[in-house]
């Protein structure tokens, strides 16, 4: 009997992605692509089978009924060569698997990788920066790291804060020096400001630093922390960063605090499952990861 002609495998991995992940931008963080082309990528697949999987549903998608029951059967044979290639690769050096805000991962974690990496423990790591969120009861990664007040940890999973850093602007010295009035509060509310993926940040900073006047928030958005601070460093206007990620600009005087606060606004948290939590590779993780945010 013949086979059917199958949808193509990387259009069927985008369908997958976006039906766990419930956005097209989810989807594209984790299979490291842009949005555009996982949109195709469901376009092209929708117009191969004639059928809609997909439909919009307030800012992002939603399964239809059709979707739900084609994803059910995809996600389950993913699972099935996931095992599959388990079973038959040979056996290497443990990986570690980290999924990681790019910030963090790019301004201090890459740099000292090498001490969780080499000798004794000879481990494989695969860090991988992205907002998304790993799936870890499939295995899609052995922990996360993340930046938020509270973690969810009805999935069965532990969440460990490594530290609540201050939260602060900043900004290049020259910037500064041309306008001086952004060291207040309301001559900063006027100013072209940096944003990440929304104007929230900004928003909630404002309302912590007891300043109660409409702000009107301007300014481009770069969606990462460490690109935001990067255009700081550039002149390019004010940026919100924590100490964790600015320190070392703020010793070069590369960038400096614009307006000193104590305030905090979410945590550096590890999160893994419930049942791993207790293994040698993620205590060695949480150890090594205290030990960098510490210095």
């Amino acid at each position: 009997m013949t086979r059917p002609r199958l949808p193509s495998l990387i259009a069927l991995r985008a369908f997958e992605a976006v039906g766990r992940k419930g956005s097209v931008r989810a989807a594209g963080d984790e299979l490291a692509v842009s949005h555009t082309v996982v949109s195709r990528h469901l376009q092209n697949l929708q117009r191969s089978l004639g059928v809609a999987l997909v439909r919009a549903e307030g800012r992002g998608l939603a399964l239809t009924d059709a979707g739900r029951q084609f994803h059910a059967e995809v996600s389950q044979a993913f699972d099935i060569i996931a095992r599959a290639t388990m079973s038959v690769r040979p056996v290497a050096r443990p990986t570690l698997n980290i999924w990681c805000i790019p910030g963090l991962a790019n301004r201090r974690l890459l740099a000292r990788l090498p001490e969780l990496s080499g000798p004794p423990r000879n481990w494989d790591i695969n860090l991988q920066p992205t907002l998304a969120h790993p799936d870890l009861q499939r295995g899609e990664a052995d922990a996360e790291i993340v930046y938020a007040e509270a973690i969810d940890r009805s999935g069965g999973v532990i969440a460990e804060e490594l530290v609540c850093p201050r939260v602060f602007p900043v900004a290049s010295p020259a910037y500064l020096a041309r306008f001086p009035a952004i060291a207040t509060l309301p001559g900063l509310a006027r100013a072209s400001l940096i944003h990440e993926e929304s104007t929230a940040q900004w928003e909630q900073w404002f309302e912590l630093a007891g300043y109660r006047e409409p702000v009107t928030l301007r300014g481009q958005r770069l969606w990462h922390a460490h690109l935001a601070i990067e255009a700081a460093r550039f002149g390019q206007g004010v940026a919100l960063a924590n100490e964790v990620l600015v320190a070392d600009d703020l010793r070069s005087g590369a960038l400096v605090e614009v307006i000193p606060s104590a305030l905090h606004m979410g945590a550096y948290q590890l999160v893994a499952l419930r049942e791993r939590w207790d293994e040698p590779a993620i205590v060695a993780l949480r150890a090594w990861l205290k030990n960098v945010l510490a210095a």
